[in-house]
């Protein structure tokens, strides 16, 4: 084993009670909590929860980022380029980088997710 140096992270455990949860302004309906990223120490990636009210959408829209994510809670709509896919607890996903997508909750029981990103900026376009 390597000794550690000033650049490499320190363990984190972030309770739930210290996340907290905003609205998304593109989206009514949408909040996110954002559970790790960098100013928490995370060095090359941040995770982030979002929930998605019943009856609730997200506009098309881009991000300059990759996503990967997974599905918590509840049953939803998520498009992706040119297909939407009906998605629930346990499913997965990879929105590339640039790649329109959007979410739709049809259902009576709000959606979460996680959502896995890079660090660092990352530009959203909505698209009409």
């Amino acid at each position: 084993m390597s000794e550690a140096t000033n650049t490499d992270p320190e363990p984190v455990v972030k309770r739930a009670n210290q996340v907290s949860y905003e609205s998304v302004d593109a989206a009514e309906g949408l909040r996110k909590g954002v559970l790790l990223d960098e100013s928490d120490g995370a060095p090359n990636f941040a995770i982030r929860r979002f929930e998605i009210d019943a009856g609730s959408e997200v506009p098309r829209h881009t991000n300059a980022v990759e996503h990967e994510q997974h599905v918590l809670a509840g049953e939803y709509v998520v498009g992706i380029g040119d297909e939407e896919h009906t998605v629930s607890a346990g499913d997965s996903l990879l929105i590339p980088a640039g790649v329109e997508h959007w979410y739709r909750n049809e259902g009576d029981e709000p959606g979460a997710f996680l959502c896995a990103v890079p660090n660092g900026d990352d530009t959203i376009e909505l698209v009409e």
